[in-house]
């Protein structure tokens, strides 16, 4: 790569501004959808059920609409710095800039803008995307951001997910990262499950399917912190150093988990002490009556009429007397 007027080349625009992810769009989108159909066909639920099944409709897309969704986020774990450092290789010029890492399951992002945006003749505002998921090779993609031109402040953050980085954290978070993942697509098909079963209805075996879900989703924390407890690399831009805590995603997940199993352990305490409070909260004491009332009507022998009374009624005094002989 050549240099341009004493300084690397640098490639025209930047990428979509995190945290914007289309493929968070798709999933939220598709829940919104199934919440607005429902909410349409709501008026022509009758009795006093409607409220109780509008719940558990808004809680049961809420939770999968989560735990799909934090698969593909990136602020697992998040830290923003304001410093004043070098903008570009081999040179002297100080930006003021706000440069922000983003960690999550599959990768990590780092984000700097300007303050304000538009700086020694050039638009700061970057947003740059390292992956180490299965078919992704995090070193190639760090190799290609040198190549491209990227600015020091996010080559430096990146470089210490290397794996030739003295740090060594990215094996830790890769690793961690990848058993999360398959932990919470676990928790995605036992919430699938769990609706299932509350449909047939089955509700305790659905009180112990939430109960799963939400010790996968617990675990999926877990191994999350297993990674963030490792020893890191201080990332230092003069005096100001770049701190991470947990972010958004964590604490979504985390809430999901401790919703999940605060309505299993619900249904299995109603189910062994209350089990007609739980039937009203599922609406099965009006379908079982409708039922016995069916069954009621449907089996009972039928009475007899007024002419049939009239021809098997013969007065006594009206019968033969029979002998019987015997053979």
């Amino acid at each position: 790569m050549t240099l341009w007027n004493g300084s690397f080349p640098f490639y025209p625009g930047a990428d979509a501004c995190f945290p914007f992810n289309t493929t968070q769009a798709v999933i939220v989108s598709v829940f919104l959808s199934l919440l607005a159909t429902f909410i349409i066909i709501l008026p022509g639920i009758r009795g006093r059920g409607r409220l109780f099944r509008f719940l558990r409709v808004v809680m049961g897309l809420f939770m999968g609409a989560a735990i799909l969704a934090t698969q593909f986020t990136r602020d697992w774990e998040t830290g923003w710095v304001t410093a004043n450092t070098s903008y570009k290789s081999f040179s002297r010029a100080l930006v003021n800039v706000d440069i922000g890492l983003h960690i999550g399951l599959a990768g990590v992002n780092v984000t700097l803008v300007g303050n304000p945006v538009n700086q020694v003749n050039e638009t700061i505002n970057y947003n740059e995307h390292f992956a180490w998921s299965f078919n992704a090779d995090y070193d190639h993609s760090y190799g290609e951001g040198l190549e491209k031109g990227l600015p020091s402040p996010i080559l430096y953050v990146a470089e210490k997910f290397t794996t030739q980085s003295p740090c060594g954290v990215q094996r830790q978070y890769r690793i961690s990262g990848r058993y999360a993942s398959l932990t919470l697509w676990m928790a995605f098909c036992t919430w699938l499950i769990s609706i299932l079963l509350f449909s047939m209805p089955v509700l305790l075996y659905g009180g112990y399917m939430l109960l799963l879900t939400a010790a996968l989703m617990l675990f999926s924390l877990l191994f999350f912190f297993t990674a963030r407890s490792t020893p890191k690399c201080p990332i230092q831009f003069g005096p100001a150093s770049l701190k991470t805590g947990y972010g958004g995603s964590f604490w979504l997940t985390l809430a999901t988990g401790l919703l999940c199993l605060l309505l299993g352990l619900g249904v299995i305490i109603l189910n062994s002490m209350k089990p007609e409070k739980l039937k009203l909260v599922f609406n099965l004491d009006e379908g079982n009556r409708e039922e016995e009332d069916v069954w009621d009507k449907s089996y009972l022998p039928a009475e007899p009429s007024s002419s049939a009374q009239d021809v098997l009624m013969v007065p006594l005094g009206q019968l033969c007397k029979v002998t019987a002989t015997q053979l």
